[in-house]
């Protein structure tokens, strides 16, 4: 049975691919934490992946189809615990904590795919 290589390490490069993007994305809102009326956006983790690895339900039957990693049309606004006057939904402590977690599982999903391909490298070299 032959293995590709996109298939070997998918799953953990489609998941490095949306930690990061979802990183950007908490770092917009801590960056307009000040911004009267702004509202902070999020998308669920788990369904993209779901969505990116081919899991959500629909299969791609053409290679002309749209694939991708993240569509931004799935992007949702973040509901606040405590409003704030000006219209701003960011706060700032729930952005943090989101961030710090974001960040550790984007290392360590950059931990696993680096375990995979050294995996694949020793099994390519025949050690």
């Amino acid at each position: 049975m032959t293995v590709s290589f996109a298939d070997s390490i998918g799953l953990h490069a489609q998941s490095l691919m949306l930690r990061e993007k979802r990183g950007e994305i908490i770092a917009s809102n801590i960056a307009n934490a000040a911004t009267p009326n702004f509202k902070a956006r999020d998308f669920d983790f788990e369904s993209e992946l779901a969505r990116a690895t081919g899991d959500a339900g629909l299969a791609r039957t053409d290679a002309r189809h749209l694939g991708g990693t993240f569509a931004e049309g799935n992007l949702g606004y973040r509901v606040p615990l405590n409003s704030s006057l000006d219209g701003n939904t960011v706060e700032i402590a729930v952005e943090q904590m989101e961030f710090a977690e974001n960040t550790l599982r984007y290392q360590t999903s950059l931990q696993l795919l680096n375990r995979r391909i050294s995996g694949l490298m020793t099994a390519i070299k025949g050690e």
